[in-house]
C-alpha cells in the first residue's frame, strides 16, 4: 500500500531542517518524513574561512541525525520525480509516497560541466573552490609564489553571490601578510556589472580593491579553461560598446565590444562552479523557464499546485541564495501550510527578498551586506547591540559575529527551529 504523510520535506539542509523543525513547535503532532540520503550536515557559510585557513573543517560538519527532528520520519531515499496531479513523488527506495502538503528544498548542485575544461582542472588541482574543497584552496594559497591569481564566478545564480570575492580579499590579506602581494596579479572577473548591488556596500568594497590594488573586471564570464596551458577564457557580456569600463589604475578607459573573447594565464585560479537545480527539480514540471521552483515571492507558494511550497536554494527568487534568506523565508512557509491545513487564507505577511552577505575583506574584517528585493539596505537593528552603528564599513566585531555568533546561532537555536 501507497504510504502517505501529512507534510513530506524534500531536503536535509538548512531549509528542510527549519521548516520542519519549527512546524514541529507550531504542531507537535504532525506527521512530517523528511528526505534526505546525505548523512552528513554542513555549515557551508564557515567554508569561506576554511579556504582561508581561518576555520576547522570538522567544525562545519555534524552528523545529519543531530539536526533531523526526533519527531519526524527521516527517510534516507532520493526524490525521483513528481506527480503533483495525484499528490505524490516517486523515490529510489520507497516508491510512490503520497502527501497532503510537499515542501520542495533539495538545495542546488554544481555542474562543472558548463564550463569546457572545469570539471578536469578542479580534478586535477588546477583549479580550486572554495564551494568544493576549501581546504584544498587554502593549501593552494599556501603555496603560491607570485604569478596572477585570478578569482571569478560563473553566470548562474550561485550560494552566497559574495563568496567569490570574499575569498579574494582574504588571499590577497594572507600574501601582503607573507611577502607574496610584490610578485602577484591579483584579478577578480564577474560576469556583473558591479562588485555588489546594494550601493553603499559596493563603495566599502571599491575600496578594498584598491587597497589591495586587485584588478577588477566586471562583464567578464568565464566560457572556458584550458588546463594544459593554463588559461581561461572569458566573454564579454556587457551591454553592447562599452567605452568607460574603469580599469586597474581606476582611470583609464578601454573599449570593449560586446561579446568579445579574451583568454588569460593563471597561476591560481578559484572559481565558483556553475550552480542548477538537482536533476529532479531540474527536468519537472514545477520549475519557470530559467528552471528554478516557480513560487511566489512572496508567499513561497508554488504558482500552479497550491499544496507545494518552496524555498531555499532551489526556489526561483530573484534575491541571494544563503542560509540568511532562509531564516526568513522559513515563518512564511509554516505559517502558510498550518493556515492552509486549517482551511484559512494565506498570511498576509509575506517575504520581501531578504538577504544578507557577509562579506570578509581581510582577517579580521568583515562588512555584513542585509538587503531585500530592490536592494535596498535593511541592516538589523540589533547589530547596534553589538556597537556595529554602521554595518557597510569594515569591523573587526563583524569578523567575530561571522567566525563565532553565526556558526552557534545556527546550531543551536536555528537547527532547532527557534526564529532568530
Amino acid at each position: 500500500m501507497q504510504k502517505h504523510h501529512n507534510i513530506i520535506v524534500i531536503g536535509g539542509g538548512t531549509a528542510g531542517i527549519m521548516t520542519a523543525t519549527q512546524l514541529f513547535k507550531q504542531d507537535p503532532n504532525l506527521d512530517i518524513a523528511i528526505i534526505e540520503p546525505a548523512e552528513t550536515h554542513y555549515y557551508q557559510p564557515a567554508w569561506t574561512l576554511v579556504g582561508a585557513g581561518a576555520y576547522d573543517m570538522k567544525k562545519t560538519a555534524r552528523p545529519m541525525s543531530s539536526v533531523m527532528p526526533s519527531k519526524a520520519t527521516w527517510l534516507k531515499d532520493y526524490v525521483t520525480g513528481f506527480e503533483p496531479e495525484k499528490n505524490q513523488i516517486t523515490t529510489k527506495k520507497n516508491g510512490d509516497l503520497s502527501y497532503d502538503f510537499l515542501i520542495v528544498a533539495p538545495g542546488l548542485v554544481m555542474d562543472t560541466t558548463l564550463i569546457p575544461g572545469l570539471t578536469e582542472a578542479l580534478d586535477k588541482g588546477v583549479a580550486c573552490s572554495n564551494y568544493i574543497n576549501p581546504e584544498y584552496t587554502w593549501e593552494v594559497l599556501k603555496k603560491f609564489k607570485g604569478g596572477n591569481a585570478i578569482f571569478t564566478q560563473p553566470t548562474t545564480p550561485i550560494k552566497c553571490g559574495g563568496a567569490p570575492q570574499k575569498i579574494a580579499y582574504l588571499a590577497a590579506d594572507y600574501w601582503r601578510q607573507n611577502g607574496v602581494d610584490k610578485k602577484t596579479n591579483v584579478v577578480f572577473a564577474t560576469p556583473g556589472s558591479v562588485i555588489f548591488g546594494v550601493k553603499e556596500i559596493a563603495k566599502t568594497l571599491m575600496e578594498v580593491i584598491k587597497r589591495y590594488n586587485i584588478k577588477f573586471k566586471p562583464h567578464y564570464a568565464p566560457v572556458k579553461i584550458d588546463v594544459d596551458q593554463k588559461l581561461i577564457h572569458f566573454k564579454y557580456v556587457g551591454p553592447g560598446e562599452n567605452l568607460c569600463v574603469i580599469n586597474e589604475d581606476h582611470a583609464l578607459q578601454e573599449k570593449i565590444l560586446e561579446g568579445s573573447q579574451f583568454s588569460m594565464p593563471f597561476d591560481m585560479l578559484h572559481i565558483a562552479p556553475p550552480q542548477r537545480t538537482p536533476d529532479f527539480v531540474y527536468h519537472s514540471v514545477l520549475v519557470n523557464e530559467a528552471k528554478w521552483l516557480d513560487v511566489d515571492h512572496g508567499t513561497m507558494q508554488h504558482k500552479k499546485y497550491a499544496n507545494i511550497f518552496g524555498l531555499g536554494d532551489v526556489a526561483g527568487l530573484p534575491t541571494a541564495k544563503t542560509g540568511a534568506a532562509v531564516r526568513k523565508q522559513t515563518p512564511i512557509v509554516v505559517e502558510n501550510i498550518l493556515r492552509l491545513k486549517a482551511k484559512k487564507e494565506l498570511s498576509p505577511e509575506i517575504y520581501n527578498g531578504y538577504s544578507s552577505c557577509p562579506l570578509v575583506t581581510g582577517y579580521g574584517k568583515m562588512v555584513l551586506a542585509e538587503f531585500d528585493y530592490k536592494n535596498n539596505f535593511i541592516p538589523d537593528p540589533k547589530l547596534k547591540q553589538m556597537l556595529v552603528f554602521d554595518s557597510s564599513k569594515e569591523s573587526w566585531r563583524l569578523w567575530l559575529l561571522k567566525k563565532y555568533m553565526l556558526p552557534h546561532l545556527y546550531w543551536t537555536k536555528m537547527m532547532k527551529g527557534e526564529k532568530v
